[in-house]
């Protein structure tokens, strides 16, 4: 069957967004939170979810989740969307901006939705590479987001994969001087404290994405975008009524009855970081970069996609990240338990000590 006739040159061209379901003991490739609900909490979630009517529709739009996150977040109803995980709120975004000729910039490396569903937008996406201190190359952002065609601009803060905060007046610079929506990103947000939420009422073209997939609520998919009302309004036609399900807004508003676990497990994570960048940086031949995030990425003088996979045949995943301007094939690995850090640790220094 030759599908080429009907498919677009942008989806042909590109390779889908690799999820690949992979056997390990300890998954430390995904920047998810380790720690599961305790026994007594599962069964007050399990509880409130037993209560749901599963013949009907969730709420269309969520209207109690909007109104609690946006006391939440200290902003009006009207400045806050809710999607099915931040991915499909990028996806909205893509989809009610995007004209006959339209730019969408990104800092490489980078999540990869932004690219991924930029170009099955029809948008030509533009490519600017960080710095050598894994910062903002700004002066070349600005060249290219200056243009009238520059519709959306994506920033990770902090970055995946390199798990730094970027220079905020360098994003200050970008959100002047572009002439289209400037997304900043802060899934990352618990575990950096750095937000640009108080700048909201000075930029008309921020846009502020946030996540509970990495508090501990990955399996719920529950995003949220927060920006000016009246492109909400306009994003809210895009998205689709019954996008977020009963379930989930449950489950969001679990979070907020319960959140001083869920901090308690993120302080633990912060301090299951700190510990575990000191000992990847006792290491001989490896280089950990400071992280603002739940993860750690970092060089190594071995071919880093053979350490990935001889520290997999233990039961270990971690990820293997190409960089893009010298070629050099970093490693990004989760902040996991200390059982689990701990045995990756003596996993890493088995390979490289070989």
């Amino acid at each position: 069957m030759n599908v080429r006739k009907w498919v677009r040159k942008e989806i042909l061209e590109q390779q889908a967004y690799a999820a690949d379901v992979i056997n390990c003991q300890i998954k430390l490739d995904a920047n998810e939170n380790p720690f599961a609900l305790s026994p007594p909490l599962q069964a007050k979630l399990l509880e409130r979810m037993k209560a749901v009517p599963l013949n009907r529709y969730p709420d269309a739009g969520a209207p109690l989740l909007r109104k609690r996150f946006a006391q939440y977040y200290g902003v009006n109803e009207n400045m806050l969307m809710i999607g099915n995980g931040s991915d499909e709120l990028i996806q909205i975004l893509c989809t009610a901006l995007a004209g006959p000729v339209s730019d969408l910039l990104i800092p490489i490396p980078t999540f990869a939705m932004y690219r991924i569903l930029g170009l099955n937008n029809g948008y030509h996406v533009r490519e600017v590479p960080l710095d050598n201190a894994f910062d903002l190359n700004v002066k070349a952002i600005v060249e290219k987001i200056s243009k009238k065609t520059m519709t959306l601009t994506f920033i990770s803060y902090p970055n995946n994969p390199t798990g730094n905060c970027f220079s905020a007046d360098r994003i200050e610079t970008i959100l002047d001087k572009s002439t289209g929506i400037v997304v900043v990103d802060e899934a990352y947000f618990n575990f950096s404290e750095k937000t640009f939420l108080p700048l909201l009422n000075r930029y008309e073209n921020l846009v502020i994405l946030r996540t509970l997939s990495k508090v501990g609520f990955a399996a719920m998919r529950i995003g949220f975008l927060i920006g000016p009302p009246e492109l909400i309004t306009e994003l809210d036609k895009v998205r689709l009524p019954y996008n977020l399900n009963t379930l989930s807004q449950i489950a969001a508003i679990f979070f907020l009855d319960h959140e001083e676990m869920f901090l308690d497990q993120i302080h633990e994570i912060i301090r299951e970081r700190k510990s575990l960048l000191e000992k990847l940086s006792n290491l001989e031949g490896i280089q950990p970069y400071p992280s603002d995030a739940n993860f750690i990425f970092f060089s190594c003088t071995l071919d880093a996609n053979n350490v990935c996979k001889q520290i997999l045949r233990q039961g270990i995943l971690i990820k293997p990240i190409k960089l893009p301007r010298s070629g050099q094939t970093c490693i990004r690995v989760t902040v996991g338990k200390c059982e689990e850090n701990e045995a990756f640790i003596q996993a890493l220094k088995s390979v490289i000590t070989k």
